[in-house]
């Protein structure tokens, strides 16, 4: 739109016997206009790869679960096997698509970052170590959360989708060890009846 008004001013003074030179106000005002709507377009942009990363993140994770649901161990070995390669498939295919939304960030917040992603790796290592099917509820730990607050608002993002993730996933795990457990106890060949 800033080009057109521009392309049509030079126009109409190349189309003039008489030419006059744009203020200094004029063309810094035209340069302004310009970078606002490309500071627009930037905007745009990110969203759309922060969406397609998200986007990538789910099909990942779909097709972990499907790998993993109880319907693959209720069909055949074949079935299976034909489906887990196809899955793989997909896996790697969706695993080509390389995605990078850069975070500009200062130094305290690179620092809260690093952090942060440390705790979050300590209580996945500890979760996994514990393996206990049912945690207390917890309190919040403040220290973890001053330590988001103080990251950039799309590493709190990406940090809360992380945990989001995790939760689904281990919620998921426990689905599939109930429907187990489940299934041992009315199959009479795995119950000793």
């Amino acid at each position: 739109m800033a080009q057109a008004k521009i392309q049509a001013k030079m126009n109409e003074s190349s189309a003039s016997k008489f030419s006059r030179t744009m203020s200094m106000a004029d063309r810094s005002g035209r340069l302004l206009e310009t970078l606002d709507e490309l500071e627009m377009r930037v905007d745009v942009l990110r969203e759309t790869a922060s969406a397609m990363e998200q986007e990538r993140e789910c099909i990942l994770e779909m097709i972990q679960s499907l790998k993993n649901s109880q319907e693959m161990r209720n069909i055949s070995d074949g079935e299976r096997e034909e489906l887990t390669l196809t899955a793989e498939r997909l896996m790697g295919r969706t695993l080509t698509v390389e995605i990078c939304v850069g975070t500009i960030r200062n130094s305290d917040q690179e620092v809260a970052l690093q952090k942060a992603t440390s705790i979050i790796n300590e209580i996945l290592q500890a979760l996994h170590a514990a393996c206990v099917t049912e945690a207390p509820p917890v309190p919040i730990d403040q220290k973890f959360q001053a330590l988001v607050i103080s990251c950039a608002l799309e590493d709190q993002k990406k940090i809360k989708r992380r945990l989001e993730t995790l939760l689904r996933t281990t919620e998921n795990a426990e689905n599939n060890i109930r429907l187990m457990d489940n299934i041992k106890l009315d199959d009479p060949r795995t119950n000793g009846h």
